[in-house]
């Protein structure tokens, strides 16, 4: 035990150094992605002239900078894009107006996410809805369905987003603070009367052409990052009394080794591991922290090609510390049911 508290001290000392904000890095970030992003849904808006194709390869192109944004809002609801606190709350409010998310809110969903990750009793604020396998045999049909649905691709990656962007993003939690509040308020009267504006200007159908692929995109990668970073097959998930951050942070988050280009457009969210480790390295020192820390490239390593498998995962697993899919779960089942004595996993009517 006093072994595992002075190997997690020295890891987390050893990160120490890249929590650091840098005012000159943040700037270049913001303008090499704002600046384009502006620029490409003017460029996607000018040629519906020329083509619509034209058009949307431009806004799927722009939806990816939608996402380097989302990055940056992401740092600054940590504090740790820029040194001044004022000025991570100023940017963060409007890259959220830009992303659709409120600034306060998200940003105390985000906290509750890192000081409760993998932890199987504190599920709930700001995760991916996960059930374990005994849940789902406990569960109602109804809830069953429900769950069913919700864990679906079609809906989780393509209705999701939408959900997320247009209802959950614009309403305030109940019990939220005053100045919570407000901020919310802000960013949607914000998006509004941009929206209005640009509707006034180009039209209707031009500004859906152009705006409605973007939110799609986005939001999918958006959602599909957050989704592969924690729902990977022998993931960590503990329950209370076992759970522990640091394990939380670089056993439970993935590695997402991406291609150069998608690491940029990403803001390094790929090195999850780092940040849930210590979140107050912004996304220009990830990748310079995992490189520098030997235990850190230990970390559960995952590729484009390997990370599609983690479609498939649906259930967790506490008996054997992995995610299993229904197909499995239902193979699972009528093993127990008929066998259950000679089976190689526990009973999954017993915990």
């Amino acid at each position: 035990m006093k072994k595992d508290k002075e190997k997690t001290a020295l890891l987390r000392k050893s990160v120490a150094p890249f929590a650091k904000s840098e005012t000159k890095a943040g700037i270049i970030q913001m303008i090499n992605s704002v600046v384009p992003f502006f620029l490409l849904w003017f460029l996607s808006y000018q040629s519906l002239s020329i083509s619509i194709w034209l058009s949307l390869v431009l806004s799927v192109i722009a939806a990816g900078f939608v996402v380097r944004i989302f990055i940056i809002f992401h740092d600054c609801t940590h504090m740790s894009f820029f040194k001044n606190k004022k000025a991570n709350k100023i940017v963060g409010t409007i890259t959220g107006i830009i992303t659709h998310f409120a600034f306060e809110k998200w940003k105390r969903d985000h906290t509750i996410h890192h000081a409760t990750s993998s932890n199987l009793d504190k599920r709930g604020t700001g995760d991916v809805w996960v059930m374990t396998v005994e849940e789902y045999i406990s569960a109602s049909p109804m809830l069953r369905l429900g769950y069913r649905f919700y864990r679906n691709p079609i809906v989780m990656f393509g209705f999701g987003p939408l959900y997320l962007f247009l209802l959950q993003n614009r309403f305030n939690r109940r019990g939220a603070k005053l100045k919570e509040r407000l901020n919310t308020y802000l960013i949607n009267v914000s998006i509004a009367g941009i929206y209005t504006l640009l509707i006034m200007t180009i039209g209707w159908q031009a500004f859906l052409i152009v705006q409605l692929p973007i939110m799609l995109v986005a939001g999918s990668l958006g959602v599909w990052l957050f989704y592969i970073q924690h729902t990977f097959e022998d993931s960590y998930f503990e329950n209370e009394e076992e759970w522990d951050y640091v394990k939380a942070a670089v056993e439970g988050s993935s590695y997402y080794k991406l291609p150069k280009v998608l690491e940029w457009i990403t803001g390094s969210i790929g090195y999850h591991h780092v940040h849930h480790l210590a979140p107050r390295i912004p996304n220009y020192h990830l990748e310079k922290a995992h490189e520098s820390t030997p235990p850190l490239q230990k970390a559960t390593t995952i590729t484009l090609s390997s990370s599609l498998k983690s479609i498939r995962f649906r259930l967790y697993d506490e008996a054997n510390k992995m995610f299993i899919s229904f197909k499995e779960f239902q193979e699972l089942e009528r093993k127990n049911k008929s066998v259950s004595i000679h089976t190689n996993r526990p009973n999954l009517q017993e915990k």
